[in-house]
């Protein structure tokens, strides 16, 4: 399977880092919300289980979480619209932006800024999204090839070893089954959601070229409506 780049293991680590100084409580909570309108039961709603087991890995307090879930019911709060953006960084790599807003007037302008002024473009709808296929991803601590037939007889597609973990892929719609499957046999699930996997990556061996495409998706991740940022650059250069 193509795609689990470097950028996405930097982009978990980064996120740690933020959590713990609050900066991505904003975009776990809307992640929660949205989830939420499909029911506010995690034992019912599996979309919703899986954001707040995100959460709590990245140590948001329980009060957020509730605070997150009940929005769904609060008529005075201002709805969230999902909304994805496609653009082109340095290197002509692909970029999918999947944000989450109470305002497209202010989201959309910020994701433009945050791409032209680091050397990108937005794109128009549909462009980059077809060098994509939508994939449940679920990272499981462990590795070796025992772990990896295990996974596979839980009904994932494939998985691939990175770093002392095991990124497993899904069909979008076994991405719930697979989760449960593979943690009634006890394994740990350090994640679980729904990603744009690229279908084939970009090489990008020159170190400035990588250098002003990790300042891209770093701008990026940084804009609170941002709620994940997904690339096809492989990013091979020493940076």
């Amino acid at each position: 399977m193509s795609g689990h780049s470097k950028w996405a293991t930097t982009h978990r680590q980064k996120a740690i880092v933020d959590a713990k100084r609050g900066a991505i409580f904003t975009k776990l909570g809307n992640q929660i919300a949205i989830a939420a309108r499909g029911g506010t039961d995690p034992s019912l709603n599996s979309s919703l289980a899986m954001a707040i087991e995100k959460a709590k890995a990245a140590n948001m307090p329980s009060a957020n979480i509730q605070r997150a879930i009940d929005r769904v019911a609060d008529k005075s709060a201002a709805a969230l619209e999902e909304i994805t953006y496609e653009g082109y960084g340095p290197g002509s790599v692909g970029i999918i932006i999947e944000t989450a807003t109470d305002n497209r007037n202010r989201t959309l302008p910020e994701v433009k800024t945050a791409l032209v002024k680091n050397g990108g473009r937005i794109a128009d709808a549909g462009s980059v999204a077809f060098q994509f296929t939508r994939k449940g991803v679920i990272t499981v601590k462990g590795s070796g090839e025992e772990l990896l037939l295990q996974i596979l007889d839980a009904g994932a597609e494939d998985a691939a070893e990175e770093d002392g973990e095991m990124i497993v892929y899904t069909d979008q719609k076994d991405l719930a089954a697979v989760r449960t499957a593979l943690a009634e046999q006890g394994l740990v699930i350090k994640d679980a959601e729904l990603q744009y996997v690229p279908n084939s990556v970009i090489e990008v061996a020159d170190a400035e070229t990588a250098q002003k495409l990790l300042k891209v998706l770093d701008a990026l991740d940084d804009l609170d409506d941002v709620v994940n940022v997904y690339t096809n650059a492989d990013i091979t250069a020493d940076v």
